[in-house]
């Protein structure tokens, strides 16, 4: 929080100790005495200040501006100084705070951060009201807002906005995500022992917390909307005009903290390219950053997929196995635990390496283990082993700490002709994040890292962070996501051949140049959308004129290219959006915080931060209210505003006892969140010292004693398939997957007639070419079966299939078409040549 009024006292009461994996430095708690509390309080019997929260959202094609209003009320007799922890984005440029008070507004001053720290202090002494927003020294997703020496009786509210492009998910939906989780981190260093994450703050059932939440979106596009979806349930959806270029929903009243929310925009086209010019400053230097006009350019490059050699890349799977990840990828819905999804996840991604490829396995907590000393070639005998070995993961390694294993990935010896792919899959509750994306940025000359955020509360600092340094992608799986589908669609990225030569060429009248303000640009990806901010510099036409913008690259020797055409003339925007993003991504290339940011990329990120207004590392919105009628007298009441359990049955006996353990798997590992239904009495409970306990515990050890019933109706499908078959969807095509042999092909055996419920002696019989090696007719009816029945899933199997097609083209290639022929006939299926890749 930084040196706030009182703050060494304050830190020392509010702030959880730093806690290992280490039994004898584990708090002492036993049982919890709670009492049955009414009205907007704490358990420890003090009143919550925040009283509702209001967002208005504004998406504009993929930009969206979003205002979020913090109302608070001070009804106590003392006055209070209110701290709130949330989350936010790691993409948001926040731009704007500032504070209503009795009708009149405080705007905020965006300054160097402990300056703005010791303004704060310095205000709260004199007895002014004072208000401080700052971003948190170790991990650029997690933001404090402080309000000081709020009057008894008294009402403030605190609006900040921020602008953020969106992503684009696979399906063409753009993504807005309002963060609502944050989870536990685990501490990475001593030093990060002074982030805001570490106060320890109360948690509370859904039921009784004691703040709302509003949110009305407005959407934009010149496209044209078709839908908006969400995890949340949303008023019916308004056109605001007969074209459907504009519409409204709005979230519904009632929503309960228990899950991000999430809206999916689906436009009618939105993959056309465009360029935006946006009008500078009038006040500020013609040639600076905010004050000359900037472009954003939005490309869709249409790269033909291109898959590289079948040997070609290391690819090392890291795996979080700590114990968060035993928990539901989904709180509030009925969706797998974290950590089966993970193992199914590994499984296909085994079985669609190509052979001759080298790979490796990593599973890491508080500790790591590795599947192999160092990376091996991809045979039948290793992905065997590895099989054995991932049916037995078990959520059992305690905290998260992933930069341990990744300095050791780093480490070990490159092998010549096969670049290093690493794939992250973590539930991101991980602490110090700067410093585990700066290690990275150290080596991406040597590797690419494809990041996936498992269930809400992931720290999208961490898993976008490490992707964008390094040049992959990032993803996050919340809701009903499969981390399946998004897992292969990635590593159909790794696979493809890489773009080369990427550049980017403009066409303007003479007197006019662009400076390129994005980082330049080394790898691109099928499906991706491309987006660079440019500095536009010189005379600007006094006529309608235009530009033209190329984007040129190679793709296995052959020279492509897109090319866009947009006017010159610049428009108007009283948020600067264009200007703001184009600043937030320069400030997002060197600011890694105060401990990881070298002297003098921290000047450069400090000019940028204050000269565009946007908030980094080093800078915090500071205002203070001098024109009350008296300075405030008393001591100020701290009060940190609480935030919902997700988690359910915490336990309330203590943690240590016997009983313990069997209350914690049952309970908080999987998964839920806290109510009155499962905890009659519970009101509150500070989730610092508790729940880093909980999640650094090195007892979760047993965890399969932990999960018996959850784990013998989700965690055992492959056994449970093995033992009697008696499984369908999904759980059939998982077990068709497993038997595929690393090469390519299925055996004709016992264990394929079940699933293609016929008998071994009319499957041979049905052969057409009973001369050949059987796999091959046992491998052409697997991939029809497939197709036939597992359509939905046929993102999660389409690598494997590719490996059975080449294998088959090997061994059979002339019979093909008449070993399809008879496997359809003898399947009585009716799949289409159209859906075959023969």
């Amino acid at each position: 929080m930084g040196n706030l009024h009182g703050t060494k006292s304050l830190k020392k009461k509010m702030t959880a100790s730093p806690q290992r994996d280490n039994k004898k430095k584990l708090p002492q708690m036993c049982k919890v005495n709670m009492e049955d509390h009414c009205g907007l309080i704490t358990g420890d019997m003090e009143p919550v200040p925040l009283k509702s929260i209001s967002v208005t959202l504004s998406i504009n094609d993929f930009v969206a501006g979003v205002s979020a209003t913090l109302n608070y009320e001070n009804e106590e007799e003392v006055p209070v100084e209110a701290i709130f922890v949330f989350p936010m984005d790691e993409d948001s440029a926040v731009y704007s705070f500032e504070a209503l008070v009795d009708g009149k507004k405080i705007v905020a001053e965006l300054q160097e951060k402990v300056q703005a720290q010791r303004n704060y202090e310095n205000a709260i002494s004199q007895g002014h009201q004072a208000y401080l927003l700052e971003e948190d020294d170790y991990s650029r997703d997690v933001f404090s807002c402080n309000i000081g020496n709020l009057q008894p009786g008294a009402k403030v509210g605190v609006t900040l906005r921020y602008v953020q492009e969106l992503p684009l998910e696979t399906d063409g939906a753009l993504r807005y995500v309002l963060p609502a989780i944050l989870n536990p981190r685990y501490q990475l260093s001593e030093q990060s022992a002074n982030s805001c994450l570490n106060i320890k703050t109360p948690i509370v059932a859904l039921e009784d917390l004691p703040y709302t939440l509003s949110m009305v979106a407005t959407i934009t596009s010149q496209h044209g909307i078709e839908r908006v979806q969400s995890n949340c349930s949303l008023s019916p959806i308004q056109y605001l005009g007969h074209d459907k270029t504009s519409a409204q929903v709005s979230l519904a009243e009632g929503h309960k903290f228990d899950r991000d929310v999430e809206l999916l925009i689906y436009y009618s086209e939105v993959h056309s390219p465009s360029v935006a010019v946006e009008m500078g400053m009038q006040d500020m230097k013609p040639d600076s950053l905010m004050g000359s006009p900037s472009a954003m350019v939005s490309f869709y490059p249409d790269l033909p997929e291109v898959e590289c050699s079948r040997a070609c890349g290391e690819f090392v799977f890291l795996m979080d196995c700590s114990g968060s990840m035993g928990s539901r990828l989904s709180y509030w819905n009925d969706s797998q635990l974290r950590i089966e999804a993970a193992k199914e996840t590994l499984l296909l991604l085994l079985k669609s390496l190509p052979m001759g490829c080298y790979f490796n396995i990593y599973r890491f907590g508080s500790s790591y283990e590795k599947f192999f000393p160092e990376s091996v070639k991809y045979t039948q005998e290793t992905m065997e082993e590895s099989m054995k070995r991932v049916k037995h993961l078990r959520a059992d390694l305690g905290g998260t700490e992933i930069l341990t294993p990744l300095l050791n990935i780093y480490k070990g010896p490159s092998i010549p002709g096969h670049p290093l792919q690493v794939f992250v899959f973590t539930d991101g509750e991980v602490n110090g994040t700067f410093r585990v994306i700066n290690e990275v940025k150290l080596n991406s000359k040597k590797h690419r890292c494809f990041s996936f955020g498992i269930g809400e509360g992931a720290s999208t600092s961490l898993i976008k962070g490490i992707a964008r340094v390094s040049g992959g992608t990032a993803e996050f799986i919340t809701g009903k996501d499969r981390m399946q589908t998004k897992a292969l669609a990635s590593l159909k990225c790794a696979l493809n051949c890489s773009v080369e030569d990427i550049s980017l060429s403009w066409d303007f009248p003479p007197g006019l140049s662009a400076s390129m303000l994005s980082p330049e640009k080394t790898v691109m990806f099928k499906g991706q959308r491309l987006i660079i901010y440019a500095q536009l510099t010189g005379t600007m036409p006094q006529v309608e004129s235009s530009g033209e913008v190329c984007l040129k690259y190679t793709l296995q020797g052959k020279s492509l290219e897109n090319r866009v055409t947009f006017s010159l003339q610049p428009k108007t925007n009283a948020s600067f959006t264009i200007h703001r993003l184009a600043a937030k991504s320069l400030i997002q290339m060197k600011d890694l915080g105060s401990h990881e940011t070298s002297d003098g990329e921290k000047e450069d990120v400090l000019n940028m931060s204050i000269q565009s207004g946007v908030l980094s590392s080093f800078t915090a919105f500071i205002a203070v209210n001098k024109d009350l009628n008296q300075p405030v007298q008393g001591p100020l009441a701290h009060r940190v505003i609480p935030r919902p359990m997700t988690f359910s049955n915490l336990p309330i006996t203590c943690p240590y006892s016997t009983g313990y353990r069997s209350s914690y798997h049952s309970g908080m590992l999987l998964g839920g969140v806290l109510s009155k239904h499962n905890v009659s009495a519970h009101r509150s409970v500070y989730d610092g010292e508790m729940l880093n306990a909980c999640l650094s515990y090195d007892s979760i050890e047993d965890t399969e004693s932990m999960s018996v019933m959850e784990y013998s109706q989700s965690s055992t499908k492959e056994t449970n398939l093995q033992n009697d078959h008696k499984v369908c969807g999904e759980n059939v095509v998982l077990y068709l997957v497993s038997l595929q042999k690393a090469n390519g092909s299925w055996e004709l055996d016992e264990e394929l007639t079940e699933i293609l419920g016929t008998n071994l002696e009319d499957m041979k019989a049905a052969n057409p070419a009973k001369d050949q090696d059987p796999s091959v007719w046992a491998t052409v009816l697997a991939v029809l079966w497939l197709h036939a029945n597992g359509k939905d899933l046929k993102c999660e199997w389409e690598l494997l299939e590719r490996k059975a097609v080449a294998w088959l083209h090997d061994h059979a290639d002339s019979s093909i078409p008449m070993l399809v022929q008879a496997a359809k006939s003898f399947l009585e299926l009716s799949v289409t040549p159209d859906d075959l890749v023969f």
